[in-house]
């Protein structure tokens, strides 16, 4: 099955954030990672992956100079976050009104692979459910990436961090249900999350007596869809760009 991608790039560090030195009011995606824009990277591999077949990105023009393999359409930054990924869908839509589902993926991925991208798709695809969301061991990250400072859920069993490359069914990414605004809200608020996803679940966590399967359950019965977690081999797909830091490692890395 080929989906379409639609690669988030709306972000613009302000002055006060961490990455703003480095990109003095122009688009983090555009950031220079060894010899290209951050984003080239991603593109680069959703243009090579044999799963794919649009690529639509969120909040870029085509002046920026970036190009895919694969075509690739544009769409102006829509302010918000939850905006972008839904402006995306809708024109996933509208380029193929029978889509069923999308891969949204974050610009600031740059080491990701097109076999890493595969893998991801054909795994999700292997069920007929409308979240997948991939995790990464610690371990995992911290033997590819270390000194990433990640920061990780602890389940019952492993410690994790999110992907920044997953798949939803088309029709849940598109709802304008308020579910969706609620978890846009609660990104950065402990409390609104706990709201959210429920204090039984909560206490569940933070006692680690949850698996990422059941995790995944929880949330997403509440959310009142099927979702499904997916334990990913690939430490790069939770390798994004927050920090300076984080935008060193991926220069030196990607520059060998």
């Amino acid at each position: 099955m080929l989906l379409d991608a639609v690669v988030t790039a709306g972000g613009i560090p302000l002055p006060g954030e961490p990455l703003y030195p480095y990109s003095q009011g122009i688009s983090k995606a555009l950031l220079d990672v060894a010899g290209k824009p951050m984003i080239q990277w991603v593109l680069d591999a959703l243009g090579q992956a044999s799963t794919i077949n649009n690529v639509i990105v969120v909040g870029l023009t085509e002046e920026s100079g970036v190009t895919c393999q694969k075509p690739l359409h544009f769409i102006p930054n829509q302010g918000k976050m939850l905006d972008n990924f839904r402006a995306g869908v809708r024109k996933a839509q509208e380029i193929n009104p029978d889509v069923k589902f999308t891969v949204f993926a974050a610009s600031d991925i740059p080491s990701i692979t097109s076999e890493m991208v595969d893998w991801v798709v054909n795994t999700s695809m292997q069920t007929e459910d409308d979240i997948y969301y991939n995790v990464i061991r610690r371990q995992v990250m911290e033997a590819r990436f270390p000194g990433s400072n990640r920061t990780y859920t602890h389940l019952k069993g492993m410690d994790v961090c999110g992907g920044d490359l997953n798949v939803v069914r088309a029709s849940v990414a598109a709802d304008e249900s308020e579910i969706w605004e609620k978890i846009s809200n609660s990104r950065k608020s402990p409390l609104k999350q706990a709201a959210l996803i429920g204090y039984d679940t909560l206490l569940l966590l933070l006692l680690r007596q949850l698996t990422i399967e059941k995790t995944i359950q929880k949330v997403a019965s509440r959310l009142k869809v099927n979702g499904r977690g997916i334990v990913c081999p690939y430490a790069e797909i939770g390798m994004d760009v927050d920090k300076p830091h984080q935008l060193e490692i991926m220069r030196a890395d990607l520059a060998r």
